[in-house]
């Protein structure tokens, strides 16, 4: 099971400098308990994490950085090969036309489809624009490093909540992909009641009734109605649960 780290000290680091334009993302200033003044930049940054599997992890976090993104996911790919690192999983969620009251869909991509097809991952067919992410794993293929994205679809109404329900279904799979034991009882009871809140809001609202449940026929295949056809209804929805 992984360990708790109250104040993990990254071993390994990417400069931020060449990375971020500085007037879009700026630092922030920070002040610790003796009054000190400090600037926190954006960096990404490495942390060893240990665990009671036969292998250990390295978790990077980051920013998606502003500019230079080959160079960028490189440096990163660089990282992890000099660490040895034998396959790298990345999380990402997009939004769907999906209901929050089916299973959350993870769709996963891989630098070898048939990693997608010995996790039982359900398969993607996009084409178009992509993020830091999609070219994390162009850099992985590069370099040789088997690597997995698993995405969670969400909810367009709930696009601007957190939703830690995405956040566990991802968990679930990351866990079974890389064969750790990860303590979830914390995102288990944030996932049960961000469940809750939004059924009561939801029988608050006829509209909003009848809307998850057209998406709920076509969540399981990943298709519902045509959102063009009820824009109102959607914005409606959205400024609902805002308010609530």
């Amino acid at each position: 099971m992984l360990g708790q780290r109250d104040d993990p000290k990254p071993f390994a680091w990417v400069e931020p400098e060449e990375f971020y334009d500085f007037q879009v993302r700026r630092p922030y200033v920070e002040m610790d308990d003796g009054g000190t003044r400090s600037l926190s930049w954006p960096r990404t940054s490495a942390f060893a994490v240990e665990t009671d599997a036969a292998h250990d992890l390295v978790l990077v976090l980051g920013e998606e950085p502003n500019l230079r993104w080959k160079t960028y996911t490189r440096a990163v790919t660089r990282m992890l090969a000099e660490s040895d690192v034998e396959m790298v999983v990345t999380l990402g969620a997009f939004i769907g036309e999906v209901a929050h009251t089916v299973p959350v869909p993870v769709v996963g991509v891989a630098t070898d489809p048939l990693l997608v097809e010995r996790y039982g991952l359900r398969t993607s067919r996009y084409e178009g624009p992509t993020g830091i992410v999609g070219v994390m794993l162009e850099a992985c293929r590069e370099i040789g490093i088997p690597a997995v994205s698993l995405w969670a679809a969400v909810p367009h109404y709930l696009a601007a909540n957190s939703n830690p329900k995405a956040m566990l279904a991802l968990l679930a799979k990351a866990r079974e992909v890389l064969d750790i034991d990860v303590d979830t009882t914390e995102l288990e009871a944030a996932t049960s009641e961000f469940q809750v809140k939004i059924d009561e809001a939801m029988a608050e609202n006829e509209d909003f009734t009848g809307y998850v449940q057209q998406l709920e026929k076509g969540s399981t295949e990943m298709s519902s109605i045509d959102p063009s056809g009820s824009g109102e209804l959607i914005d409606e929805i959205e400024d609902f649960l805002r308010r609530r």
